[in-house]
């Protein structure tokens, strides 16, 4: 078989590795004869996890900060082009071999060593489906209003409420109702998240589209925003802000750059997850960013003030009809981001901590309880927490897991993996007890670096402009020091094939 696809074991290994302790039906790779998805489904996969209310207020910090329309747009533009390479370098692995993400990080990591790089993608995506969640939610709860306005009256839920963070019983029943309903979907498969995506593509991008054209008719343009020049004093000011915002934009997606084998697995070639990663997610991102700020720059015309959150904006429509169809749309939007980007992840990951005892289903259920236990509407209560907090915060981490898993699988393995041996607790994966104390080491000296100002910006520790500055290119640092000390580290490796995993797999 091509090297594309080398993702069938033969009846006899998988027969033998189905009583594995790390193997069960979910984890197992995909063989080259089920892959379903074509370019064409890998680019509604991202354009359905693009199109969502963060993306669509994604510049509206850039601008706040200083930004004109055009460099927030573009920020967000060379964001995605950068953490496009690590999404597309990492998914050749799940194309090739047909595995999971906690499946592929074992070969670096180790096969219990891999925990650690999973669950913390996992905990993660859980703060993600909250959110996502939340926002779907609130949708939801807005369009209910329209009906019955005295639910806005409804108690307030103490334990659940902060002073920023007001949380009624009705907001919190609608969260709930969304919350089921992407759990009633996950839980019937990868292909109902196919459909799902499929199906809301089209729609996603119409509904943009029609927003833009409400927002010129209404505002005869664009309004002053897109007039509006940028707001620094000097270059030096413009760059200071640039740099950590654009390690934001990256880190947006530093999520899916790590777990995105969970989804390439399903693709039919390299060429598919390659250029459906490409036109998917390099066209949509830019275009809702910049929908997000021409609409909103239009509003200051129409309303006499700035509406970014598309759900207050919508909720002020004259049209009942056509506020009940955007709120679907909206719904919708926040439900196929929140399948695909939020839920596979995390679920897989905990399926993998105990194959035997959690599948993909509980898994999924797993994140879900999570992601209410999170608190989300605390997390988004507070917009520079939530971007220079919560995105920066969490790329310092996952940076340098991207580094290893790069450097491991195309410059030491050379993107070549003993697929039986992933699956075998004595194979040549288990390094020391189950853990690749080298990938250890490179992960926390290359979190290390920018500790200190993630502390700085939580306040829990003196303010320094050393640290500060060192933390605005968190995923780049974490990524880069991660990559070469891991191939420091690894120089003097051989694999130490054990009997029961050799064998290359065709």
């Amino acid at each position: 078989m091509s090297e594309s696809l080398r993702s069938d074991l033969s009846p006899d290994e998988l027969a033998r590795l189905r009583h594995s302790p790390l193997f069960n039906d979910d984890l197992a790779p995909v063989r080259s004869r089920d892959r379903r998805w074509g370019l064409v489904d890998i680019a509604h996969l991202w354009v359905g996890m693009s199109v969502c209310i963060p993306t669509y207020m994604l510049a509206s910090s850039l601008i706040e900060g200083g930004m004109n329309w055009w460099q927030a747009v573009l920020t967000v533009a060379l964001g995605n082009l950068i953490v496009l390479i690590p999404m597309i370098l990492n998914g050749h692995a799940g194309t090739k071999y047909g595995i999971t993400f906690p499946v592929f990080a074992r070969a670096a990591f180790g096969t219990a060593g891999t925990h650690i790089a999973s669950v913390l993608r996992a905990i993660v995506a859980c703060g993600w489906f909250g959110i996502q969640t939340w926002i779907g939610g609130f949708a939801i709860y807005k369009l209910l209003l329209l009906q019955w306005p005295g639910l806005a009256d409804t108690a307030t839920i103490a334990i659940f409420s902060s002073e920023h963070a007001p949380v009624n019983t009705a907001q919190f029943a609608c969260f709930l109702f969304f919350w089921w309903i992407n759990v009633a979907i996950f839980w019937r498969g990868m292909e109902s998240i196919r459909k799902v995506e499929n199906w809301g593509a089209p729609l996603l991008i119409a509904l943009g589209l029609a927003l833009l054209a409400w927002a010129y008719i209404k505002a005869d343009g664009f309004g002053p925003m897109l007039s509006q020049p940028a707001r620094f004093a000097s270059s030096r000011e413009f760059w200071s802000f640039f740099f950590p915002s654009l390690t934001a934009m990256v880190g947006f997606w530093a999520t899916l750059s790590l777990n995105i084998p969970d989804f390439t697995r399903e693709a039919k070639s390299q060429r598919a997850q390659m250029w459906g990663q490409f036109l998917g997610l390099n066209t949509t991102m830019p275009f809702y960013a910049f929908i997000g700020v021409a609409v909103t720059s239009a509003t200051v015309v129409i309303f006499g003030e700035a509406i970014w959150n598309p759900v207050e904006l919508l909720a002020r429509f004259d049209s009942v009809g056509l506020m009940i169809v955007s709120m679907f749309a909206l719904t919708l939007a926040t439900l196929t981001t929140n399948l695909a980007a939020n839920t596979v992840a995390p679920a897989t990951a905990f399926s993998n901590f105990l194959p035997r005892a959690i599948s993909l289903r509980v898994g999924g259920m797993i994140t879900g309880i999570i992601g209410i236990a999170m608190m989300p509407w605390k997390l988004i209560a507070d917009p520079t927490g939530y971007i220079f907090t919560w995105l920066i915060g969490y790329s310092a981490l996952l940076g340098p897991i991207g580094g290893i898993l790069v450097c491991d699988y195309f410059v030491i393995r050379r993107r070549e993996l003993n697929l039986a041996a992933l699956y075998d607790p004595r194979g040549e994966y288990r390094y020391q007890g189950g853990y690749n104390l080298r990938a250890l080491i490179a992960l926390a000296l290359a979190i290390a670096p920018n500790a200190p100002g993630f502390l700085i910006k939580i306040g829990k520790m003196a303010p320094n402009e050393l640290w500060t500055g060192i933390y605005h290119y968190a995923w780049f640092i974490g990524f880069l020091i991660a990559f070469v000390l891991y191939y420091l580290l690894m120089a003097s490796y051989r694999p130490n094939h054990a009997p029961e995993a050799q064998g290359e797999t065709s």
